[in-house]
């Protein structure tokens, strides 16, 4: 990937407009923004990605006070948490970030004012002091680039984490047992997931999703994979993602499935000798490939070119292409579906060779 940081940031914040501007989703679930109970205390909900960028939350109800999971976007926040107080007159004490992107982490100042002490692991702290250099006395980052385009983010603040854990902690009383573990780099280098091994509910953030989420820019799919079968080896029988419908032990085993598969697929090429134009020139026929398999195939979205860039990057150290940058076709499938209600966060790229 580019070193340029700010090149990084604005390919980052370009890739969250193909994944959250609702360029590339399927239809809207009907349990969209309605809290599930998995089990007593223990609440799931699917968040409105397509209309408002927002990612899964839960929270689990302990004795004296609810622990949620993900803070979401500010706006994200703000609706979720009339629905927790609506279950539970208990104070909302913690609020865990499964990482440090927008759609998980901004929505941490609500949180805050509403009494709740923000936990996380070491990587998330350290992600957004690398990322978020405008909170931390340097030029602007992703906080300030998403800001431009998100009245809820332009009105908040960014609040990083206080209560840090290096490899996991633990909330427990009588009613429950919560485990914030480590298990690995994934789609970041500071992932965390929420286990619950009496229910053995899993929350995951978006080290596993359901559908064609994966941004790969922030972590490492080789590292990716290792972290997920540490993951899978817990034997959840629910497993709740940071995007996309809930589900039980095979949301796990598809996206392990996705990634292996892609993986394997450019490895096949590198293998044979292909040289980096040779397998660009083949990222139609490895989708077409994963297409087929009817498990995997809700996994290919817009961001798939750069999914295979990245495997490619993980894989060789080098990079596909000059930079780690939207495609031609995407630009145009971009310039295609813009509206007003989808800011185009790649200016800049249009004039730039793929």
């Amino acid at each position: 990937m580019a070193k340029n940081s700010s090149l990084t940031s604005l390919v980052y914040t370009g890739a969250m407009t193909l994944l959250l501007g609702g360029i590339f989703l399927p239809t809207l679930q009907a349990e969209v923004g309605k809290p599930q109970e998995l089990a007593p205390g223990v609440w799931f909900h699917e968040g409105d990605l397509a209309r408002r960028s927002h990612c899964n939350n839960g929270w689990i109800v302990f004795q004296d006070y609810v622990l949620v999971i993900d803070a979401n976007f500010p706006s994200g926040a703000e609706d979720v948490l009339p629905k927790i107080r609506a279950i539970t007159t208990l104070p909302i004490r913690f609020a865990f970030d499964t990482h440090a992107h927008g759609d998980h982490a901004y929505g941490n100042r609500t949180f805050v004012e509403a009494g709740a002490t923000i936990v996380a692991h070491a990587g998330v702290l350290e992600e957004m002091k690398k990322f978020e250099t405008g909170f931390f006395g340097d030029k602007p980052g992703r906080w300030e680039d998403l800001a431009k385009n998100r009245p809820d983010v332009a009105k908040s603040k960014l609040s990083p984490p206080t209560l840090i854990f290096t490899r996991d902690l633990r909330f427990e009383d009588r009613s429950h047992l919560v485990e914030l573990r480590h298990l690995g780099v994934a789609h970041t280098r500071g992932d965390g997931f929420a286990w619950l091994p009496k229910e053995r509910i899993l929350f995951t953030g978006d080290a596993c999703v359901n559908g064609p989420y994966n941004y790969m820019g922030d972590g490492n799919s080789t590292e990716w994979l290792k972290t997920l079968e540490a993951a899978r080896a817990l034997k959840p029988l629910k497993v709740c993602p940071g995007h996309g419908l809930m589900g039980g032990p095979e949301v796990l085993d598809q996206q392990i499935e996705f990634f292996t598969t892609l993986r394997d697929e450019v490895k096949r090429r590198i293998d044979d000798g292909k040289k980096p134009a040779e397998i660009r020139e083949a990222i139609p026929s490895i989708k077409a490939t994963i297409q087929e398999n009817a498990k995997i195939a809700n996994y290919v979205g817009g961001m798939f070119t750069g999914q295979v860039e990245k495997v490619y990057l993980d894989l060789v150290g080098e990079p596909l292409t000059a930079a780690y940058l939207p495609t031609a076709s995407e630009l145009q499938t971009l310039a295609a579906t813009r509206s007003a209600k989808t800011p185009d966060r790649f200016a800049g790229f249009a004039d730039r060779k793929p």
